[in-house]
């Protein structure tokens, strides 16, 4: 449900962008008729003055139009999957970055409840606790306290097992994420190769070197190199912070699950 969620909010973010983008074109021709419909004797009359040097242009276009302007310059064949990498690696990406966020738990704050239950010799009320916190720590510490009748040689064995099982879902579709990483440069070199045999194709049809058709056939191979890897870029970002935060729960999940025994074992959990 999170990754559609996730990737319809991606496509509507790009939808808005683009209608947002092209809404600001007709703004631009309603002025330049309002100012050529002016009359020409209001021009005549008035006195010519040198007018001074424009420091920059009146309206710059912003970078999104820029790379908007140089994606629908490039070949479809080979741009549309491109976007359909950024798309699909950006609503995974959310998707991770999301459920990581709602698994992190204050650990402190955790362990202080289920130490307090475990002084008082109440095991099923540490259990309720953990099994009231969202979060692999606390899943771990349930299956651990789940096991304490059993020895501590059962706590850790359950702590261990089933950590690994949360590691897994942790790194649920990071391969995906690195897929799209290798896969979006390797899209670009490939319509590059394309676009430079098309344009060798065309100096060979036309029997002649003209710099037109050269940097025509060239500009438009190299965008899609520049498109890949730009989605690389973006999602190998992503993907590094996905990971920094999978081992920040990972080592609070470690730290959790030895004082866990170090609290069932001072509290004399075990003979109890």
């Amino acid at each position: 449900m999170r990754k559609l969620l996730a990737l319809l909010l991606v496509f509507g973010l790009v939808v808005f962008s683009t209608n947002n983008s092209q809404a600001q074109d007709p703004v631009d021709t309603t002025a330049q008729e309002t100012l050529s419909d002016q009359p020409a004797e209001e021009t005549t009359t008035a006195p010519a003055e040198p007018e001074p040097a424009p420091s920059q242009p009146a309206q710059e276009a912003s970078g999104f139009q820029v790379l908007k302007e140089k994606f629908i310059q490039g070949s479809w064949g080979f741009m549309l999957p491109i976007l359909i990498c950024l798309i699909i690696g950006l609503a995974l990406s959310i998707e991770r970055i999301i459920t990581l966020n709602i698994a992190s738990v204050n650990t402190e704050k955790l362990l202080m409840k289920v130490d307090d239950n475990l002084k008082n010799g109440d095991v099923n009320g540490a259990m309720e606790v953990c099994r009231s916190t969202q979060g692999p720590t606390a899943s771990v510490l349930f299956e651990g306290l789940k096991n304490a009748k059993n020895g501590p040689d059962a706590v850790e064995k359950a702590i261990v097992s089933y950590g690994s099982v949360q590691m897994g879902m942790l790194e649920k579709g990071l391969v995906w994420i690195s897929l799209i990483i290798a896969l979006a440069p390797m899209l670009g070199f490939f319509g590059t190769v394309i676009g430079m045999i098309n344009a060798f194709d065309n100096i060979e049809r036309v029997g002649d070197i003209s710099p037109t058709i050269v940097a025509g056939g060239i500009k438009v191979a190299l965008l899609t190199t520049v498109f890949g890897l730009l989605v690389a870029m973006i999602m190998q970002v992503l993907y590094n912070y996905i990971v920094s935060k999978i081992d920040s729960i990972t080592n609070k999940m470690e730290e959790a699950s030895v004082a866990l025994v170090d609290m069932l074992v001072t509290n004399n959990t075990f003979n109890k």
